[in-house]
Formats: structure tokens, sequence, C-alpha cells
């Protein structure tokens, strides 16, 4: 044995007989065996495929229902459109309700909507996959595309509901003091974001994972998307301004690429988490 396998195998025993380095390298490695890196890039290329056609959808039936109340039509979108760290303003700028009107306008959107649905079953096969849930034993036709789309549904209006009710949080608290609309802003969107992950992995996972075990998977992406948004100006900026001197114009685009990927990446790693927690598939060796 070389040198350089003496320190691997040393470090190796080291990482088993700390608890929390055991866990941290077993999720690493469970993530790897899982090629779950393609699968967040599946997932973000779909998301960023759906967005524009999923935010036309929105904000036409946001004229519909809200055309009378425009303050608050814009405070929905404005909302909706934070949740784009330094993008956001470009994405409003270019997302217009369709003109159509009565059966056309169904059609449109029916259609609009359908297209969209592929980032629901690129979700689907990424959170069964890294389950371990057989091809066999998942949902098949039609109920894996009654899942999709009822995720879409649900998670769209539980995403622009976190956002509007996150967004009078922040105004009440803003009215007794800024330190606590602040507070009152992240509290109230966490518990909103936990309740909308665990309602999205319930949809998207195969009915031989349980419940159970997927909350501590949403309580983690809560979290993990919370930071996200806090700290999403810094990434984002700081990836545009990478991006803008060698690709100008296409920069926003790549910059949104990059922050979905990131998004569903952040998100397997948790997932993957929550499984090597539940099924106690820790030490794992490095060498092995």
């Amino acid at each position: 044995m070389n040198p350089g396998e003496r320190l691997l195998h040393t470090v190796d025993r080291l990482q088993q007989r700390l608890p929390w380095l055991a866990f941290a390298v077993a999720v690493w490695k469970k993530f790897g065996d899982d090629h779950a890196g393609n699968l967040a890039a599946l997932v973000a290329y779909y998301s960023f495929a759906s967005l524009f056609p999923l935010l036309l959808v929105f904000v036409t039936v946001l004229d519909i229902v809200l055309g009378s109340h425009p303050a608050l039509r814009d405070q929905v979108l404005s909302s909706t459109f934070a949740q784009f760290p330094v993008i956001g303003p470009q994405l409003k700028s270019s997302v217009h309700s369709l003109n159509q009107t009565g059966a056309a306008l169904v059609v449109g959107l029916v259609l609009t909507f359908l297209g969209a649905r592929g980032v629901a079953g690129a979700v689907q096969n990424a959170l069964n996959s890294v389950w371990g849930v057989p091809l066999a034993r998942r949902p098949g036709f039609p109920w894996s595309l009654l899942r999709g789309l009822t995720m879409i549904i649900v998670v769209g209006l539980g995403v622009i509901a976190t956002s509007l009710l996150s967004g009078l949080a922040a105004g009440a608290g803003h009215a007794i003091t800024g330190a606590g609309g602040h507070v009152a802003t992240i509290a109230v969107s966490l518990l909103l974001n936990i309740g909308l992950f665990w309602l999205g992995f319930r949809l998207a996972t195969a009915g031989e994972v349980s419940t159970r075990d997927l909350f501590p998977g949403a309580l983690l992406a809560a979290v993990a998307w919370q930071i996200l948004q806090l700290l999403g100006g810094y990434i984002l900026g700081h990836q545009l301004a990478r991006s803008s001197s060698l690709y100008g114009g296409f920069a926003v685009v790549l910059g949104l690429l990059a922050w979905l990927y990131l998004q569903a990446q952040i998100t397997l790693y948790v997932v993957e988490a929550t499984i090597v927690r539940a099924r106690r598939l820790w030490p794992r060796s490095l060498t092995g």
C-alpha cells in the first residue's frame, strides 16, 4: 500500500468514527450513486422550459380575476416575481397576458398549461429515483399525469399564496417595527413553504414512501430555500456579472438556468439527506 492509499484509509476510518462527518459523506456518496446531478439538470431544464408558459397562464388568469383591483394585482405579481432575485423585474416586463377572449382564451390557456407539465414529470422521476422506487411500482398513466397536473396547480397556487401572505406579513410587521417586519416575513414564508414542500413531495413520490418520511425533507428544503432567497441577490448578481462580460444579453438566460439548477440540486441533496437518515445508510467507506 503506497503512502497515498494509507492516507486515504486513515481519513476514511476517521470520517466513519465521526457521526456528523460520516452522515455528510454518506449523503454525498448517495447523491453521486443516484446520478442526482443529472436529475437536477433535467428538472432545471424542464423548469426553464415550463416557466414562461406557466407565468403566461398565471398573468392571464390574474388579469381576469383581479382586473378590477389593480393594486392587489400588482402586489401579487411583485411578490411572485420576487421569487427570482435580481432577474425578477426582467421576467415581469417580459410576460404579458393573452389577448384572446372566450373560447380562444380557454383553449390557449389549456394548451399552454399542458405544455408546461414536463417539469412535474421531471420532479416525479427525480424523487422516485433517489428514493429507489422501481419503475414497475411508480404511478403509471393516467395517474402520473393527474399527479403532475395536480402538483402544478397546487404548488403554483401555494407559491402565489406564500408570496402574497409573506408580503402582507412584511407590511404589517413594518407598520410596527422594521426588524419585526423582516422576522415576520421570514417566519410566515418558512411555515408556508414547509407545508408546500411536504404536499409537493407527497404528490411527486410514489405511495410506498410514507408521508411521515417525507416531512424531514420538506422541513430542510423549506429552510434551504429560505436561505437561498436571502442570499439569492448576491448569488445571482455575481453569476450575472461574470456572465455579462462573456455572453451579453444571454446572461439573464444563463443566470436563470443557473438559479433553477442550484435550487433543484439543493432540493435533491436535502431529499438524499432525508433518505440516508430514514434508512440509516451511514457510515460509508470512501474507498469501497
